[in-house]
């Protein structure tokens, strides 16, 4: 019965979804062209709101728990696990006054409207993941603009989503990279659950009354560690030690 209904849900749910993505793309580009980054950093905020009230039209709910006051005017490494698409606004907003930028497929960077343009111009980074070398240097720059603005990078060490919900093992060669570039960087390990729920029937319908939950843990000095493998690993076991089963 519950997956019947989510038929008729999930249309709407395009709908509004779709809708969102086609008013916000031209407002980007006049907050941007017009205004500035500031500008379009706020319009890409409330990109995110919006996105998430869509999502409100199948039942989904977010709830967004961090104990922890994180410094402000210092880089951040959000390290997280990856369950779908829907990690991704609810990270843009709660955590908007650090500047949250992604590193994501080139793929991304073109056709999808309002998406596309924040990551060819909202500060994210692009990368072709058949080219392995060029990825790498790509996030070494990614991860000194992230050190000289003080902003948040996002990065799923997965590598993919996980469809199940249960956590994949991390590679360290783009967090490697990210934490040599960003000395300076506070590592935020969080861990997401339940957003795999949204997709649990495929693409369509959607599933219905996913709970989505982030919980944030304590706040780690890159520089503490000399050993980033070991630093590594405790973010790893953090993350992971909170994924519901």
């Amino acid at each position: 019965m519950q997956k019947l209904l989510a038929y008729p849900l999930t249309v709407l749910y395009f709908i509004c979804f779709g809708l969102t993505l086609v008013v916000f793309h031209p407002i980007q580009w006049f907050c941007k062209n017009i205004f500035g980054y500031n500008a379009h950093k706020i319009s890409v905020d409330w990109l995110q709101f919006f996105i998430m009230r869509s999502l409100n039209v199948l039942g989904t709910t977010f709830s967004f728990t961090n104990p922890y006051t994180i410094e402000k005017g210092v880089p951040l490494i959000i390290v997280s696990n990856h369950q779908s698409m829907y990690d991704i606004p609810p990270l843009i907003w709660y955590l908007r006054k650090h500047h949250v930028k992604f590193i994501s497929k080139k793929e991304l960077g073109k056709g999808i409207p309002s998406v596309s343009y924040n990551l060819r111009h909202g500060g994210s980074v692009l990368i072709d993941r058949k080219d392995a070398l060029g990825s790498i240097k790509a996030i070494e720059e990614f991860a000194e603009r992230i050190e000289n603005n003080s902003w948040a990078a996002v990065i799923f060490p997965e590598g993919t989503r996980s469809r199940d919900g249960h956590p994949k093992p991390f590679k360290t060669k783009g967090l490697l990279t990210m934490i040599k570039h960003t000395p300076n960087a506070l590592i935020v390990p969080i861990t997401i659950n339940n957003s795999w729920k949204t997709l649990k029937y495929g693409r369509f319908p959607m599933g219905l009354g996913a709970r989505i939950s982030f919980l944030v843990h304590k706040p780690i000095k890159a520089n503490h560690y000399e050993d980033k493998f070991e630093l590594i690993s405790i973010v790893e076991a953090q993350v992971k030690s909170s994924i519901i089963k």
